[in-house]
């Protein structure tokens, strides 16, 4: 099963939902399809599909997906990360109005460069054979969710020692 979700930005994503509908109309994508639309106003044909997903429900995608392609939001695409998968992330721009400005994108590099555990995709034309070499894409990349938390609680707790020290 392949998970599509938009988030719940109220511009809508019709580009992703759209390409989506068309790679399983055109039968590039065989796997099941759900989309979660949020405001997109493009109705699905050949996916199954829901504006909105409670947060469970969510969750249950992201552990059940082959393949979780999400918008550039990062609680979306850390979602599947904390289940072991890789997410194929497809950033909304501006020049599409589907955000007010291209952060999406900015940010989605900037993971991509440095965690390398996602797969950014900007030019939706290429998001099907993304899709097709999904499994050989992803044999190569590393699954780990790095958090800096232990980092940030270990230097914290450095420092409250030293005011308590002294």
């Amino acid at each position: 099963m392949i998970f599509v979700t938009v988030g719940t930005h109220e511009q809508p994503f019709e580009r992703l939902i759209k390409c989506v509908d068309d790679l399983k109309r055109e039968k590039l994508i065989t796997e099941k399809i759900v989309i979660q639309t949020g405001y997109t106003n493009y109705i699905p044909q050949y996916c199954e599909w829901q504006k909105f997903y409670s947060y469970n429900e969510m969750q249950n995608f992201a552990k059940q997906a082959h393949i979780f392609i999400t918008h550039g939001g990062p609680s979306s695409f850390i979602m599947p990360l904390q289940y072991g998968k890789i997410p194929i992330v497809v950033p909304r721009q501006k020049q599409y109005n589907e955000h007010i400005n291209n952060h999406q994108v900015d940010f989605a590099q900037v993971v991509q460069e440095r965690q390398k555990n996602i797969l950014v995709v900007q030019d939706i034309s290429t998001l099907g054979s993304v899709i097709e070499r999904y499994d050989e894409i992803v044999s190569k990349m590393s699954k780990a969710l790095i958090s800096n938390n232990s980092f940030f609680n270990d230097e914290l707790q450095i420092i409250i020692d030293r005011m308590y020290s002294k």
